[in-house]
């Protein structure tokens, strides 16, 4: 029998019970869609993730406190309290240090921040002028943190659009109002330019203050988080790296690499850990999705089961005619395989518009990559082959003679 009059024939029995059929549709759409819309979400999130983490700049190390061992016991990576400022002032001033053209000293934690009757939980960060600079701090209004402001200890604060936002809401401006972080008064001096982000890693929900006020009156620490360090360019990451770990391990007397109490990353180390999460994140969605697609699976075999009952009369007449076992199975497997096309073409277009839906109102980036749409497409044809399988079988392996005495 040709293609076409088993797809024609296909489409002529699946349309005698069009709510069963609909039905069985449905599993697949929804599995299809699923898969669609969760591994798109998976790609946006990574794409977003990475563009926050370039925007930072290219030729960025980071060096954070490293584990230590006190009495026997390690602590945690970044518990410690190994880097301190003296360690940021000897790498802004050796001669040894070739490869870095601006050091950033850092202490961040967290704290309420209240501006009258608003208040917000957020990241405060003490900072030197230069941190703008190495970490692409743009002010939209107002100014940045000055060495006047970090050598007279001065109450002033640069505050991200979320946090403005937050605390004075859209119609006030911030600059020059007042607001307290850990019950004291800090004026605000500009906003920063938005840079995006979500949750703890949210750029702009963040309040830049003195580092000196930072360690000294609002914390009351001396030591840093984290020292930000610019690259001459992005070419010599790597020897700049190794240039600043062998400083910083002769400055703080170890002799082994293994033993550092301090670590260095640059973007490109970032940007692979942050690929890793997003990566596992995306396959941990598109496993929950193919759930969805199993279920719709199996109804499908179970539709194509009932249809074989139903039609076990006809299927007996038309073996008793002379038709041939790879006919009927090429049957029942052409209705089980238009079953899941139509289901996944459907799928598809509702996960795309879905997801586009989403992003549109919550601001994630678009992406929906070709081979996702592709994979989807050929799972859901496979389906109805997996599924359509025995169904199919259980025809073609009907007796002529019992099929024909069955009511």
């Amino acid at each position: 029998m040709k293609l076409t009059k088993l797809i024609k024939n296909g489409i002529k029995n699946l349309a005698i019970n069009k709510m069963r059929t609909g039905l069985a549709i449905l599993g697949i759409v929804i599995g299809i869609g699923s898969v669609i819309a969760l591994v798109s979400m998976g790609e946006a999130s990574k794409v977003s993730v990475q563009a926050q983490i370039q925007s930072i700049g290219s030729n960025l190390l980071t060096v954070s406190p490293g584990s230590t061992s006190s009495g026997g016991v390690r602590s945690a990576m970044g518990g410690a309290t190994t880097l301190t400022n003296e360690d940021a002032q000897a790498l802004k001033s050796s001669s040894e240090i070739t490869l870095i053209k601006n050091v950033s000293p850092e202490y961040q934690g967290r704290s309420q921040i209240i501006a009258g009757k608003n208040n917000t939980n957020t990241t405060v960060i003490g900072v030197e002028p230069v941190y703008a600079d190495v970490r692409k701090i743009i002010v939209s209004s107002g100014n940045f943190i000055n060495t006047q402001h970090l050598s007279g200890m001065s109450k002033v604060a640069v505050i991200g659009p979320t946090t403005a936002e937050d605390l004075f809401g859209l119609e006030v401006d911030p600059v020059g109002q007042t607001i307290r972080i850990n019950g004291k008064s800090f004026q605000v001096i500009g906003v920063a330019k938005s840079k995006g982000g979500s949750s703890l890693q949210n750029q702009d929900d963040r309040v830049y203050i003195p580092l000196t006020t930072a360690q000294k009156q609002v914390f009351g620490v001396k030591h840093l988080t984290s020292i930000a360090l610019e690259a001459v360019s992005e070419e010599v990451m790597t020897e700049a790296q190794n240039q600043v770990g062998f400083f910083l391990l002769n400055r703080h007397n170890i002799d082994e690499v293994a033993s550092a109490d301090f670590r260095i990353m640059s973007q490109s180390d970032i940007l692979e850990t942050a690929s890793e999460i997003t990566g596992t994140f995306t396959t941990l969605l598109s496993g929950i999705a193919a759930i969805s697609l199993v279920v719709g699976g199996i109804g499908i075999m179970n539709i194509m089961l009932m249809s074989v009952t139903e039609r076990t009369r006809e299927i007996g007449l038309r073996k008793a005619l002379g038709a041939k076992k790879k006919t009927i199975i090429s049957q029942f497997l052409v209705e089980s395989m238009i079953l899941t096309f139509v289901g996944g073409m459907i799928g598809i277009v509702i996960g795309i518009t879905g997801f586009y839906i989403y992003s549109q109102v919550s601001g994630m980036a678009f992406v929906v990559t070709i081979p996702s749409v592709l994979l989807a497409f050929f799972v859901s044809v496979g389906i109805g082959v997996l599924f359509g399988w025995y169904p199919a079988r259980k025809a073609a392996n009907l007796q002529p003679i019992e099929a024909l005495r069955y009511e």
